[in-house]
């Protein structure tokens, strides 16, 4: 098959240095909505050995007028088709000028720069990051070329009185026509991904800060009128992050002021422009009326991430967009160290694996796979993705673990000392970590180059004449599209033994002078390795990839009974966890038609005993609690049947929740909810926590009882976190009161869209076939639209990827609607339609009713006219490869 689109890739191998780069840029920028007139003089700097035409980006530009050196241009001197503007007679110091109009109000692809809201209440904004630029005037866009820039704005006062861009502030004033100026000046030079300008009717909040090395900066969050008294908690969270950043790694914040702005209509999470992020509103703003505790977590820790790039991302840019995980990997790993040290280190352990295995072990096992560094692309806006971010984190995480915290410090001193203001490659990383602990990390780099989830197998014996425990390791990596061969990749294992009764044992590994502690790392760096440890006086459990050591999937053959062992006693809280979590595959994979098996017996019974003590952590106990999702037991099955692994899961929570019994649900129901009130502190946040996962089990055994609860805590909550727990509860069980309680937040969050969104989600998520025919009607809703990314993720992403029982119908209906609906938000925002689209990655491993339902709809999809190369591309990867 032919698909539509298909684009020459671009690729690593392929990478030269620019022949031209920028010294300066100095843009001069008339704001209208529907049209936006744009001067640039850039100052050029060729190689002349190279003597290369000047060749610039530029794509749905107008060309107004263009010069070069002061000289006005014939239309022989210059060339501008198919998205490159190529002009002669250019050389080192030339100076080039342009003028180009665009047309804010017609961009609904929300690239480069467009307007947020109506014609007339709406601001414009931009957004830069891939390949945006070139959406606003003729530069070498990519992120190897650093300028420093210079930005003046002008637009009428009355419609734009505030007018922001990147840099310092550097004067502004009036003009004779009621409009208005504001100029600004980078002193850093920087990639043209990180320029960014808003203008409009803003409100602010703000702070002054003075940083560790004695800067005052003014801190400015800024949004719409109606939710500026929803900013403060981020404003806290800012000041939080840049103080954490000072002490743990000794970066100060550089500009004078530091500007993040909020917008409801943003394709990403958030972007770290130079001294002026913009942000998703769903990440920035934050009252307990509206927010759960989940959502402030989220606030705090976009907002960090986004400060961290400053230094991680701004300061050291990539090279290239194949060193992507240069700066989103390792900014993910900051952040996640950061929420650790602000919340609780084990929970976000465990919720950074879950969100892993969730999320990207699918992507790396489906057509989708990639490396964290992939070799090509054709649609860089497409490898924005659970790999580059997430797996490139772990990855980070796995070489720190490996340097230990002063050692990783040292090399990350080193790495900014050595690479500060230019742009880097991961090469460049690992050799700073490496040379400022005198350790070759280069076999890391494998890691980067290699896709698919490595599977560590491992094997213990004892022999009890010698008292030896010899643990032997092994890995292999499943094939992946374009890499059928794969390499032996450094696995650091992490790991301790326990004896029968729950204790440490002390390690004494073999060829050790002395024992080690009772944890330590062993590294497996090749196929198969083995490892005895000495001293050990009756065969022992072992607690391996403690902490999540790195981003495998585990192969052992334990008992049920030492993995309930290990769910008792292991005191690493991510450990005590995951025994959980394979305590509870073993059983969903051995109890069938009602009978259960030893494992879900021992499940049971070790979870209900935890479930009895008052000693363990409320928000811990919760997570305990619950069972892998549908999508991580579908990745452990060759043909998948969503409808049936639904049924089974739910099998599987009703014995447990039997177990337990509905006198115990309930007093510890009762028990949780004497605590009403919306506190953001760890305790209440870990009871409430609870308190939805008891009504969850609550419901399973007595409906009426627990719809009942439900109703009550809607009527009677504090905040979104309870309020959303119990529609949630009755929405997704069918319950008589789910109407009344579904109309009533209709009607409340009528004129709040993030909360809104929690509306069309908790519906689309409704599983089974019901699904569909909620989210047809939803649709229809007047407050639903395809043009707002969130409210599109909101309803047909929460349906395709996180429904599979919904959406995975045997009629094929739910894959049908889905490619209609990718189609029409294709002609309207690209980057959106293509990531929707990821949903079906995978869908080669349905049974085969719905496989050939899912082919016939891809299918039908690709061969539409005129898709965009974004959601072609994923539509050829996934049915091709």
């Amino acid at each position: 098959m032919t698909l539509v689109n298909e684009t020459a890739p671009i690729r690593l191998r392929d990478y030269r240095r620019p022949d031209w780069s920028v010294e300066a840029i100095e843009l001069e920028i008339d704001l209208g909505i529907d049209s936006t007139e744009v001067t640039s003089r850039i100052t050029l700097h060729g190689d002349p050995a190279k003597a290369e035409p000047l060749r610039l980006d530029g794509e749905e530009l107008e060309l107004l007028t263009i010069s070069l050196d002061g000289r006005a241009l014939n239309a022989e001197d210059y060339r501008y088709e198919k998205g490159v503007l190529e002009v002669s007679d250019a050389h080192g110091g030339s100076v080039l000028e342009t003028r180009v109009r665009v047309q804010p109000a017609a961009n609904t692809t929300l690239e480069g720069l467009y307007l947020s809201g109506s014609r007339e209440h709406g601001f414009l904004l931009t957004q830069c990051e891939a390949e945006g630029f070139r959406h606003i005037t003729f530069f070498p866009d990519r992120p190897d070329v650093l300028a420093r820039f210079t930005v003046t704005l002008r637009a009428d006062r009355e419609r734009f009185p505030v007018l922001l861009a990147g840099g310092n502030p550097a004067g502004s004033g009036t003009l004779a026509d009621g409009r208005h100026w504001a100029k600004f000046v980078d002193p850093h030079p920087k990639p043209c991904y990180l320029f960014a300008l808003v203008a409009g009717r803003l409100e602010n909040i703000q702070r002054d800060y003075l940083t560790a090395d004695g800067r005052e900066v003014k801190l400015v969050i800024w949004s719409e009128a109606n939710v500026i008294d929803r900013c403060h908690y981020a404003l806290d969270a800012l000041e939080r992050c840049m103080r954490w950043d000072e002490h743990k790694y000794g970066r100060n914040y550089d500009l004078d002021v530091f500007h993040v702005v909020a917008t409801h209509d943003f394709n990403m999470g958030a972007m770290e422009n130079k001294g002026l992020n913009i942000f998703n509103a769903k990440y920035l703003l934050a009252d307990p009326d509206s927010s759960t505790d989940e959502e402030y977590r989220a606030v705090e820790a976009v907002v960090a991430h986004e400060y961290f790039h400053n230094w991680t991302g701004n300061r050291v840019t990539c090279r290239d967009w194949f060193q992507l995980s240069l700066k989103e990997g390792l900014t993910v790993f900051r952040e996640q160290q950061f929420s650790a040290d602000m919340n609780s280190l084990p929970l976000k352990r465990i919720e950074d694996v879950a969100l892993l295995r969730r999320t990207q072990f699918p992507e790396d096992a489906g057509p989708l796979a990639h490396p964290v560094r992939p070799a090509e692309y054709r649609e860089i806006n497409n490898f924005y993705t659970a790999t580059v971010y997430e797996k490139g984190s772990e990855l980070v995480r796995m070489i720190a673990g490996r340097l230990g915290q002063e050692g990783f410090r040292r090399g990350m001193d080193l790495y900014f000392e050595r690479h500060d203001g230019q742009a880097a490659t991961i090469e460049h990383f690992l050799s700073a970590l490496g040379d400022a602990n005198r350790i070759d990390l280069t076999p890391y780099l494998a890691w980067y180059a290699q896709a698919g989830t490595p599977r560590l197998h491992a094997k213990g014996e004892y022999d009890s004449a010698r008292r030896e425990y010899t643990l032997t390791l092994s890995q292999q990596t499943r094939p992946t599209p374009g890499q059928p061969e794969k390499t032996p990749l450094p696995i650091p294992v992490k790991l301790s033994l326990f004896d029968r009764s729950g204790t440490m044992l002390p390690l004494h590994l073999q060829g050790d002078a002395q024992v080690d502690g009772t944890e330590r790392v062993i590294v497996l760096d090749k196929p198969s390795q083995r490892f005895v440890f000495k001293h050990v006086s009756a065969p022992p459990v072992p607690s391996l990839l403690r902490g999540f050591s790195a981003p495998v999937v585990l192969e052992c053959d334990y008992s049920p009974e030492e993995l309930a062992l290990l769910l008792t006693h292991d005191a690493d809280g991510f450990n005590r966890w995951e025994a959980g979590q394979q305590l509870a595959m073993l059983a969903f994979d051995t109890s069938h038609d009602g009978n259960d098996s030893a494992a879900c017996k021992a499940w049971c019974d070790a979870l209900a005993a935890l479930f009895t003590l008052q000693t363990i952590d409320d928000a811990l106990l919760a997570d305990l609690l619950t069972p892998p999702g549908e999508i991580e037991f579908a990745d452990r099955q060759s043909e998948v049947d969503p409808a049936k692994i639904h049924a089974q899961r739910q099998s599987l929570q009703h014995r447990l929740a039997e177990r337990i019994g509905v006198s115990d649900l309930l007093a510890r129901y009762r028990l949780l909810s004497t605590d009403s009130h919306a506190q953001l502190e760890a305790a209440s946040q870990a009871k409430r926590r609870l308190k939805r996962r008891v009504l969850e089990l609550l419901v399973l055994l007595d409906a009426d009882q627990a719809h009942e609860l439900a109703a009550k805590q809607y009527d009677s909550a504090s905040g979104m976190t309870d309020r959303l727990a119990a529609l949630s509860v009755l929405v997704r069980t069918n319950a008589t009161q789910a109407s009344a309680a579904l109309a009533h937040f209709r009607e409340r969050y009528a004129d709040n869209p993030l909360a809104l969104d929690k509306w069309f989600t908790v519906q689309a998520q409704v599983p089974g076939d019901a699904a569909l025919a909620i989210v047809q009607r939803l649709e229809n809703d007047p407050a639903f639209t395809l043009k707002n990314p969130n409210r599109a993720r909101s309803l047909f992403g929460a349906f395709a990827s996180t429904n599979p029982s919904g959406f995975h119908r045997t009629d094929g209906a739910g894959y049908a609607l889905i490619a209609e609906r990718l189609a029409q938000l294709d002609a309207l925002n690209p980057q959106i339609a293509a990531r929707l689209a990821t949903a079906f990655n995978g869908w080669q491993r349905l049974e085969p009713v719905r496989r050939s339902a899912a082919r016939l709809a891809l299918e039908g999809l690709a061969q539409r006219e005129g898709l965009s190369p974004n959601l072609s591309e994923i539509v050829s990867n996934v049915l091709q490869r």
